[in-house]
């Protein structure tokens, strides 16, 4: 088991330094237009690979948001599907970040180095108020919402707050995007 956490470990700061090394070099790689054309490439089974692509990003640390607005730009006849698509995703990841948060590790890693915030963010994300931060944090637009999930997993935070604070707070959010990228798909075609 050791062996294998290890080799999860390692493959996954390999992958996460590539998408990182990409974002740093060239940042407009995981643009809407190249998602879209990335997307695009599956034609036939575009729907199928828009699914499978939205539950994995979270995994590379791929922000949804690109995803999302690719998907209302691909489907712009469809924006409850891509809501769904992308809500079903980003729950997915979240699952996967609240389970295996402690698998590779980190966690000790992270009360040995910050010990104090580990401790205040336990008791935030264990309080009867915490799924207010997490729908608050799922809401802005500007943190990932993956981090808090992660964190969440560390400290166990009870998993029902999380998913309605996730599933409340990137509904919004996501509604938002999808709106946005149809207005954005309308514009152009007009």
């Amino acid at each position: 088991m050791k062996l294998l956490k290890k080799v999860l470990y390692v493959l996954w700061i390999v992958i996460a330094l590539i998408v990182l090394g990409v974002l740093l070099v060239n940042p407009s790689f995981f643009s809407v237009d190249n998602l879209t054309s990335f997307i695009r490439q599956f034609e036939s089974q575009l729907l199928l690979a828009y699914i499978l692509f939205s539950c994995i990003r979270g995994l590379f640390l791929i922000p949804s948001t690109p995803l999302v607005l690719a998907g209302a730009v691909l489907f712009p006849d469809s924006p409850i599907t891509v809501i769904i698509i992308s809500m079903i995703g980003i729950l997915f990841t979240t699952l996967m970040l609240y389970y295996y948060s402690d698998t590779l590790g980190f966690s000790k890693k992270l009360e040995a180095k910050f010990p104090a915030k580990m401790i205040k963010w336990k008791g935030r994300l264990q309080s009867k108020n915490a799924i207010w931060i997490v729908l608050l944090w799922s809401f802005f637009p500007f943190v990932p919402t993956d981090l808090i999930c992660y964190v969440a997993g560390i400290v166990k935070m009870p998993l029902k707050y999380l998913l309605l604070g996730v599933l409340i707070g990137e509904l919004i959010l996501v509604s938002c995007y999808v709106l946005l990228g149809t207005g954005i798909f309308e514009w152009f075609m007009s």
